[in-house]
């Protein structure tokens, strides 16, 4: 591992701290797990992935250019229905970049890919069931209101959930067609609201299983 991957580490370790230091919405008991959403056609698997794929998005490296678009804060907890915490699990997200473009060679659309954009990342949650990405807002890609995908999996790599993270408030959600399949409640449990925090914007997504 070279200094300048060891310093993305040090920032993100150090990010993870202080969100550890901060106070999360805590799942009710008995919360309503998290709603399932189709994986979609882009996931990237292994061999579609950059060689870097850690949970800061906006940098990759080897590269000096950040990625475009308005950087955020993602985290929250994983727990079960209780509300007790889900440690050692992981965590990946994939999403469209600030041009509405995949890394995947199935998005074949004439669009630039910003090669500042990770595309692709992962974290392990910690003792407390946290995680935590450093990515960009959603970019609004054809026929889909913007969105992050999600999966995770447990210690043994066994697949527990695909979902999807939206934007609170966003007009396009109201002509989504997965969207508009979940519940009041289900949409608001995986609905971005964003707010300033030590390090720009913030969003909290708790994840049930």
């Amino acid at each position: 591992m070279n200094a300048s991957h060891r310093n993305r580490r040090g920032v993100l370790a150090g990010l993870i701290a202080l969100i550890g230091s901060a106070v999360l919405p805590r799942p009710a008991l008995s919360a309503e797990l998290t709603a399932r959403a189709t994986e979609g056609p882009f996931y990237p698997t292994p061999r579609l992935r950059l060689d870097d794929v850690d949970n800061d998005l906006v940098k990759v490296l080897g590269l000096v250019q950040q990625a475009g678009g308005e950087i955020i804060t993602l985290y929250g907890q994983v727990t079960d229905t209780d509300g007790a915490p889900l440690s050692g699990h992981r965590v990946e997200i994939w999403q469209c970049d600030i041009n509405g473009k995949y890394l995947h060679p199935g998005d074949d659309r004439d669009v630039a890919y910003d090669r500042g954009f990770q595309g692709f990342g992962h974290d392990v949650t910690d003792a407390d069931g946290r995680y935590t990405f450093r990515t960009i807002k959603p970019s609004k890609y054809p026929g889909r209101t913007p969105h992050i995908h999600v999966k995770v999996f447990d210690e043994k790599g066994h697949e527990l959930l695909t979902t999807q993270f939206y934007e609170a408030g966003n007009a396009d959600n109201a002509r989504d067609w997965l969207f508009r399949r979940m519940s009041p409640d289900q949409a608001h449990a995986v609905s971005m609201t964003y707010f300033e925090g030590s390090d720009g914007e913030e969003t909290i997504i708790n994840i049930v299983l």
